[in-house]
C-alpha cells in the first residue's frame, strides 16, 4: 500500500503540529544515527523548538562542537557548495520537475507521431488535415528510425564479419591438412611401389642368374636341383625338370 503524499505546508492546528514535530524530530535523529553508523561519517544535529528554550543536540554537545569546528575550517566556497536552504531546495525541486515535464512531453509527442506514421502507412497516403508541424515532426521521427535501423545493421555486420573470417581460416587449415595428408599418402604409395618394383627386379635378376649358372653347369651344390626328386619345386620353373 502506497503512502499518501504529504502536503508540504504549514500545519495550522497546534496539537497536530506538535505531534508532527515530535514524530519527525525522532525520525530525523534516527536517520542521522543510521547514516553515521552505516557509512562511517561524522554528523550532528541541532534542533530548535518554540517550546524549549534550550536546543536539542545530537549526539552530544562536545561532538557537535567538534563537527562544527571541523566545518568552519573548510573554505567558505566549499562550505556553500552543497549547502541548501528552503528557497534553494524548492528551486532545485522546481527545476527537476520542469525537466521531467519536458521529457514526458517529448515522449508523448513521439508516441503521437508513431501512431500517425502507422495510420499513414495503413492508409497509403497522407491525410489532408495534417499540419506542417506534424509533418516536420513525422519527418524527424522517420529519420531517427532509419538511422537506428542503419546502426543495428552495421552492428550486426561487424559482429558477423569476424565469425566469417574465422570460419574461412578454419576451412583453409582443414583443406591444407587434407591436401597434406593426400600428398603424404601419395608419396607413401609411390615409395611402396618403388620398393616393390626393386624387389621384383632383384628377384628376377637372381632367378635369371641362377638359370644361367645352372645351364652352364656352374653354381654351388646347393643350387643344383635334385632331378630324381619329383616333389622339389623352385620359383622359376613350375616343372623341376628342364625341358
Amino acid at each position: 500500500m502506497t503512502r499518501k503524499k504529504v502536503d508540504l505546508s504549514y500545519i495550522a492546528n497546534d496539537s497536530k503540529r506538535k505531534a508532527t514535530l515530535k514524530k519527525r524530530k525522532n525520525g530525523l535523529i534516527k536517520k542521522i544515527d543510521e547514516i553515521s553508523t552505516l557509512c562511517g561519517i561524522e554528523a550532528c544535529a541541532i534542533i530548535y523548538t518554540p517550546n524549549d528554550p534550550q536546543p536539542e543536540v545530537w549526539p552530544s554537545e562536545w561532538e557537535v562542537h567538534r563537527v562544527l569546528s571541523k566545518f568552519k575550517r573548510v573554505p567558505e566556497l566549499e562550505q556553500s557548495k552543497k549547502m541548501l536552504n528552503q528557497e534553494s531546495f524548492l528551486r532545485q525541486r522546481i527545476i527537476k520537475a520542469q525537466e521531467q515535464l519536458k521529457k514526458q512531453k517529448s515522449e508523448n509527442r513521439k508516441k503521437e507521431m508513431t501512431q500517425l506514421m502507422f495510420e499513414y502507412l495503413t492508409a497509403g497516403k497522407i491525410f489532408d488535415n495534417a499540419s506542417m508541424m506534424d509533418l516536420n515532426d513525422l519527418s524527424c521521427l522517420i529519420d531517427q528510425n532509419l538511422k537506428e535501423i542503419e546502426r543495428n545493421i552495421n552492428g550486426q555486420v561487424q559482429e558477423v564479419a569476424p565469425m566469417i573470417e574465422n570460419a574461412g581460416e578454419i576451412m583453409n587449415v582443414g583443406e591444407a591438412m587434407n591436401v597434406g595428408e593426400t600428398m603424404n599418402g601419395g608419396e607413401q604409395a609411390v615409395h611402396m611401389n618403388h620398393v616393390q618394383g626393386l624387389e621384383t627386379n632383384v628377384d628376377a635378376m637372381h632367378k635369371q642368374n641362377w638359370a644361367m649358372d645352372f645351364i652352364n653347369g656352374g653354381g654351388s651344390g646347393s643350387d643344383m636341383l635334385p632331378f630324381g626328386d619329383v616333389n622339389a619345386q623352385n620359383g622359376f620353373w613350375a616343372n623341376p625338370y628342364i625341358p
